[in-house]
């Protein structure tokens, strides 16, 4: 009775060519971001989805809105699939937050947990919302395929809570997810199996 889920990260934002820290800001898609969610509505033709489930942040929502529409699916926006707020990191970048605060950073890349930025939502918390959110889903779509679009830290530390790793090391075990790859896991019960991870999806996932 297991279902599969096909877990993808948002096309690219517009905060994404300066690598700034996009958590609960709701920045939208780039031009090429939008091509990007093309080019996942064209691959996702070519696979047997049976639903959709989507982050309500704008990045996600515009992300799925054509695959949706050419699998004829109506898409879930699920809350609990937001991205993580990065508090004290929210809108910034690696540089200047080293700049102000190396100790801080430093702390962040040695365990994202323990060194979690100040007033951030903690990495295990956001990774015990999303791992219901996803477990939730495999309840209601048995032996179906979800495909779910939300975000790149919130996915990576999910994925390190449901395979039994330490979500404080969800960087450097998982150091990237790539906009609009997919990763793939199956569940059943409490069983969770990575079938592949990060697998591009078009021409434009990525592209520059």
């Amino acid at each position: 009775m297991a279902a599969r889920l096909l877990l993808v990260r948002h096309g690219e934002s517009e905060w994404h060519a300066e690598n700034r820290y996009a958590g609960v800001s709701d920045v939208d898609l780039t031009a090429n971001g939008l091509r990007q969610a093309e080019a996942l509505a064209a691959w996702a033709t070519r696979h047997e989805i049976d639903a959709i489930a989507c982050s309500p942040l704008k990045r996600a929502r515009r992300t799925v809105l054509p695959t949706a529409h050419r699998l004829g699916l109506v898409p879930q926006f699920i809350e609990d699939l937001r991205e993580v707020d990065f508090g004290w990191g929210e809108g910034r970048t690696i540089v200047e937050m080293a700049t102000e605060s190396p100790e801080i950073v430093r702390a962040f890349r040695e365990d994202a947990e323990l060194g979690a930025f100040p007033g951030s939502e903690p990495p295990l918390a956001a990774a015990i919302r999303a791992q219901a959110a996803l477990r939730k889903l495999g309840e209601i779509h048995q032996e179906r395929c979800v495909l779910v679009v939300a975000h790149s830290a919130l996915l990576r530390m999910a994925l390190c809570l449901m395979l039994g790793i330490p979500v404080g090391r969800y960087r450097h075990v998982f150091p990237t997810l790539d906009n609009v790859a997919v990763t793939e896991i199956e569940m059943d019960d409490e069983r969770t199996a990575l079938r592949s991870l990060n697998v591009p999806t078009g021409t434009f996932a990525h592209a520059p």
